[in-house]
C-alpha cells in the first residue's frame, strides 16, 4: 500500500496544485480553459463541470490546463488533441448545442483566447502554477514548524544559543582566539541566530573561517584540518546547572537535588557546564567540594566522583571521574504561534529553493555530475522510505519536491512555465507574434531538451536496476 499510496500523494498533490494555480489564474483573467488534467495520455475517468472538463489520465508524469489559444494545433499532441478534431458532432451523446468547441457548436470568442489577454495577465498565467507550489510548500513547512518547531529547518534539534563554551585547540590551535563565554555573532559575514547556524557556516567555509564576536572579529585558517575540525573543535555553553540524577549515583549520595546551580569545583570558580566536566573528571574515587547555589542559598557539598574507563578518539584508555548528573538540555522545545510558524515555513522554503538553484548551478559548471538527478522512479522510492519514516518525513518531502516543481519550471526552456514567459515578453518587446516556423523551432527545442532530461533521470533512476540484472544473470550462467 506504501508502494502505491504515498507516490499518488506526492506526485498527485504537487502537480495538482500547480495545475489549479494555471486554472484559477485563467479563470481569474477571462481565459477559456475547456480542459483541466492531471497526468497525459488516455483518461482514467473524467467529468465536466460548467465549460471545464476534468480528467485524471492514465500516465503520472504531469499534467496541463487547456486554454482557447490561437496555436492550438501547435501544442495539441501534448495536451489531449485538437479541440476542431475533438469537436462532438451533434448525434454524439456528449453534445451541448449551448456550449463552445469543443463540447458543442458555438466558436470560442476571441476575447477568450490566451494571446487576445495583455501581457501581465498572461505572465499571471504562467507564473501562477509557480506561485502555489511554493505556497504549498510555505503552508506544509508551517505545519510542519507547527508541530516540529525550528528543528524542522535544520532537520535536527535547534540549540539556541551562540554562546561559546567549549574550545579545543589541540588540532585547530588558531582557535586560541576564541574564548569560552564569547557571543559568536556573525560566521564569515552571515548573521547567525543559534548554534545549528553557526556550524552550518563553519562548514560552509573554504579557506578560513571569519568570526565576528562580541570582543572583536577572529580569523580561522582551516589550513590542513578542513572545516569539520573547526566545527568539531567548537562547542555552544551549558549553564552548570542541574536537571538530571542518576540514583545511586555519587551526586544522588552527596544530596545534589535538580535546580542546582554549581559556582565552584574544587575552589575553581566554574560558569558552564564543560568546566564542572572537566575538573570533575581529573579526580576519579577522590573527594571533591562542590560550591552551589541553592533557592539563592549557598551550599557547600563533598562529592566522591566514581572511578569510569573512558577510550579517547586515539584509542587509548584512561580512568576518569563521574558523579552521575547532568545539566538542563538547550534544546529548544514547545510550539511556535501561528506567525512563528509560518516564518519557519518560509525559512525552510527560502532553504530548500537555494539548495535546488546551488545544484543547477554546480551542475553547469561541472562541479556536480548529471548523474545526482533523479526522476520518477527515485521520488517513487522516496515518498515510500519517507511513509515509512513517518507522516512528517512525507509531508517534508512534498515541501521539498513542490518548491523543487517551482524552481524548475522557471528555467527558460520553451515547454516550461519559464519559456513561455520568456517566449511571451520578446513577443511584446518585438510588437508582434512570432512566425508559425519560428514557434515550431522553439517547441521542438523545448521537446528535445525536456525528452534529453527525461532521457537522463530514467537512465539514473534504472542504471542500478539493470546492474543487478545483469550481474544475476552473469553469475547464472558463470560469468
Amino acid at each position: 500500500m506504501l508502494a502505491i499510496l504515498s507516490p499518488i500523494l506526492v506526485f498527485g498533490l504537487v502537480i495538482f496544485v500547480h495545475e489549479l494555480g494555471h486554472f484559477l489564474a485563467a479563470k481569474a483573467t477571462g481565459v477559456y480553459a475547456p480542459r483541466f488534467s492531471i497526468g497525459f495520455g488516455p483518461a482514467i475517468f473524467r467529468f465536466r463541470k460548467g465549460e471545464t472538463e476534468y480528467i485524471l489520465a492514465w500516465l503520472p508524469l504531469g499534467g496541463y490546463v487547456r486554454m482557447a489559444s490561437r496555436h492550438d494545433a501547435e501544442t495539441a499532441f501534448l495536451e489531449g488533441g485538437s479541440e476542431e478534431a475533438s469537436k462532438p458532432s451533434e448525434g454524439d451523446k456528449n453534445f451541448d448545442p449551448n456550449a463552445m468547441v469543443p463540447f458543442g457548436p458555438k466558436p470560442v470568442p476571441e476575447n477568450r483566447w490566451f494571446e487576445s489577454k495583455p501581457l501581465w495577465a498572461r505572465i499571471v498565467i504562467m507564473i501562477a502554477g509557480v506561485v502555489m507550489n511554493a505556497v504549498l510548500a510555505i503552508a506544509v513547512g508551517a505545519g510542519l514548524a507547527a508541530k516540529y518547531g525550528e528543528s524542522i529547518v535544520y532537520q535536527a534539534a535547534v540549540i539556541p544559543t551562540t554562546v561559546v563554551g567549549v574550545v579545543h585547540t589541540d588540532s585547530v590551535p588558531a582557535l586560541s582566539q576564541l574564548h569560552v563565554g564569547d557571543t559568536i555573532r556573525t560566521v564569515n559575514g552571515a548573521h547567525v541566530r543559534n548554534w545549528n547556524d553557526v556550524t552550518a557556516r563553519i562548514l560552509q567555509s573554504k579557506t578560513a573561517v571569519q568570526f565576528a564576536t562580541n570582543r572583536g572579529e577572529v580569523a580561522v585558517p582551516l589550513g590542513s584540518h578542513g572545516a569539520e575540525a573547526v566545527a568539531g573543535s567548537l562547542s555552544y555553553r551549558l549553564l552548570p546547572v542541574i536537571d538530571t540524577i542518576f540514583p545511586g549515583d555519587p551526586a544522588a549520595a552527596a544530596g545534589i537535588v535538580r535546580g542546582d546551580s554549581i559556582t565552584a569545583v574544587a575552589g575553581h570558580p566554574v560558569s558552564t557546564w564543560s568546566e564542572v566536566v572537566d575538573e570533575v573528571t581529573k579526580s576519579p574515587g577522590q573527594p571533591v567540594k562542590l560550591a552551589l547555589s541553592r533557592a539563592g542559598r549557598s551550599e557547600t557539598l563533598t562529592v566522591v566522583p566514581k572511578a569510569v574507563s573512558d577510550t579517547d578518539a586515539a584509542g587509548k584508555v584512561t580512568t576518569i571521574g563521574r558523579i552521575g548528573a547532568g545539566t538542563k538540555s538547550p534544546v529548544q522545545l514547545g510550539a511556535p504561534s501561528f506567525g512563528a510558524a509560518l516564518s519557519i515555513g518560509v525559512q525552510l522554503t527560502k532553504q530548500n529553493a537555494g539548495a535546488v538553484f546551488k545544484i543547477l548551478h554546480d551542475i553547469g559548471v561541472g562541479e556536480v555530475s548529471v548523474k545526482q538527478l533523479g526522476g520518477p522512479i527515485a521520488i517513487t522510492r522516496a515518498s515510500v522510505a519517507a511513509a515509512r519514516n513517518g507522516v512528517a518525513d512525507l509531508f517534508y518531502l512534498i515541501a521539498l519536491l513542490s518548491i523543487n516543481v517551482a524552481v524548475l519550471n522557471l528555467l527558460p526552456i520553451p515547454i516550461l512555465d519559464g519559456g513561455q514567459i520568456l517566449i511571451n515578453v520578446l513577443e511584446s518587446a518585438k510588437g508582434s507574434p512570432f512566425s508559425m516556423r519560428t514557434r515550431e523551432y522553439i517547441l521542438r527545442f523545448g521537446l528535445l531538451a525536456i525528452a534529453l532530461l527525461f532521457a537522463i533521470v530514467m537512465y539514473n533512476d534504472t542504471r542500478a536496476g539493470f546492474a543487478k540484472l545483469f550481474g544475476w544473470v552473469g553469475r547464472l550462467f558463470g560469468a
